[in-house]
């Protein structure tokens, strides 16, 4: 990916809206997700990011499908609208994370911890779901389609119908 670093710059990365002062510079989006945290918009496909922490991110609209999330800590992250579409996300921390209409289609999410995730309106269709924690998830609007959801624990979550699971 190319980007400009600027003289006057606030944060490292920031595309100059001007080239004026500017000097062309090739920033690794891999590297920058794990220094900065902020990498909105991402390409990031296939990355490995196993056992990292990336909590709080900013990841709104990044892709990450294929990607090895396992073991990651994104809690608090802010992932909406993210392509995360057969993802390895097993054991990884979710809790609070943003996700709505974000694309999980096919994911393994194994044992996660979504515990108050907000998935409004996400694609989770053909996900596996098996021992994941979704208590307190916003599920509103999600297509759940063909995911496997054995031994998950869906209390005090809200289905894609808009119910309360009790």
């Amino acid at each position: 990916m190319k980007q400009y670093a600027c003289v006057m710059s606030l944060v490292a990365g920031v595309v100059c809206v001007s080239a004026i002062g500017c000097t062309p510079q090739t920033i690794d989006p891999q590297q920058q997700v794990l220094q900065e945290k902020d990498c909105a918009n991402c390409v990031l496909q296939g990355a490995e990011l196993s056992q990292k922490d990336l909590k709080s991110a900013q990841l709104n609209g990044a892709d990450l499908s294929q990607a090895n999330l396992e073991q990651t800590d994104l809690s608090g992250a802010f992932l909406d609208s993210a392509n995360l579409s057969e993802s390895n996300l097993s054991q990884a921390n979710l809790t609070g994370a943003g996700l709505s209409s974000a694309n999980l289609s096919n994911a393994n999410l194994q044992a996660a911890n979504l515990q108050g995730a907000y998935l409004r309106n996400a694609d989770l269709s053909g996900a596996d779901l098996t021992n994941a924690n979704l208590e307190n998830a916003d599920l509103s609007g999600t297509n759940l389609d063909q995911a496997t959801l054995d031994g998950a624990n869906l209390q005090g979550a809200i289905l894609p119908d808009g119910s309360v699971q009790n």
